[in-house]
């Protein structure tokens, strides 16, 4: 489905005031935009609360209604990011004023905001080379940046057993106040949702493909194809046998929702089972504090 559908499918005919938060498939989307993010992170840090960022797409909403670690995951979340075009037009429907954030796009800003603050930062994922390569170019393009510790998992890497526990402990004695987790969904979120629970004072954020993009292994899509929504046909062309079956179950998934969700553009998550769950999270408006729709 292209965007312009998309735009058309979602299009309001009669505009309603803006909202800071917009509830997809029952699932709460509580940032705004990328700066108020990275604040919030900062400010969650500098009074030593943990917590977990993940942004939310297309694959993600496919996937949380058969993966049942995976929703525990994003019922714990402290902040979720609409990350991809349909995703943000699916909040904007429902008359939120929000951005489209991405992990990819948060590491170099964030690192940024963590050298300007003095927060020690720590990397998990990838390839050992990938990984080198990444902190290299972040070191070099923020000077200031403290890099606590970096960690490069084996591919069979269990996110609940004893080694993900090792490693989370790792991390926070590293004296790292904010850990990317690059390991690709559900992985990453559901490490991250542990690590959360066998830690304090860390804030773990999913970032998927970051450290490959920064490490030079794939290309981003141009500007221009992020903006239209085409970026998934650039990574598509770029990897077919692993992303295509992807992209083509969040199009199936995105039209099923479309079909169920209209006039509205609302919709109730469903899992295989066939019972309808309680919503995940009340949109609320943005406050002077943080927002936390399942608490920390």
């Amino acid at each position: 489905m292209t965007t312009f559908a998309l735009r058309t499918l979602t299009e309001k005919k009669t505009p309603t005031p803006a909202l800071a938060v917009a509830c997809v498939d029952s699932w709460l989307i509580n940032v705004p935009g990328e700066a108020w993010l990275i604040d919030r992170i900062v400010q969650d840090t500098a009074e030593g609360h943990g917590g977990t960022v993940f942004t939310i797409n297309l694959d993600h909403l496919s996937k949380l209604r058969t993966d049942g670690a995976f929703r525990a995951a994003y019922e714990h979340a402290s902040y979720i990011s609409a990350d991809g075009v349909p995703v943000v037009l699916l909040a904007r429907a429902t008359g939120a004023d929000i951005e489209r954030v991405t992990g990819a796009d948060l590491v170099l800003p964030l690192c940024r905001a963590a050298a300007s603050a003095g927060i020690p930062v720590h990397f998990f994922g990838a390839r050992a080379d990938v990984l080198e390569r990444a902190v290299t170019r972040l070191r070099r393009e923020e000077p200031g940046l403290t890099v606590a510790g970096r960690e490069a998992p084996p591919m069979d890497f269990d996110p609940r057993d004893d080694a993900a526990r090792a490693a989370a402990l790792r991390i926070a004695a590293s004296g790292a106040r904010i850990c990317f987790v690059a390991l690709g969904a559900p992985k990453q979120e559901i490490f991250a949702d542990a690590a959360r629970g066998w830690t304090e004072g860390v804030v773990f954020l999913g970032v998927g493909a970051a450290f490959d993009f920064l490490a030079g292994e794939r290309r981003r899509a141009p500007r221009m194809l992020q903006r239209v929504g085409l970026e998934w046909a650039w990574r598509a062309a770029q990897d077919p046998r692993r992303l295509l079956p992807r992209y083509l179950r969040s199009a199936v998934w995105l039209m099923r929702y479309l079909l169920r969700a209209r006039p509205g553009i609302r919709g109730d998550h469903r899992p295989s089972g066939g019972v309808a769950p309680e919503t995940h999270g009340t949109a609320k408006p943005v406050s002077p504090t943080p927002l936390t729709p399942h608490g920390r």
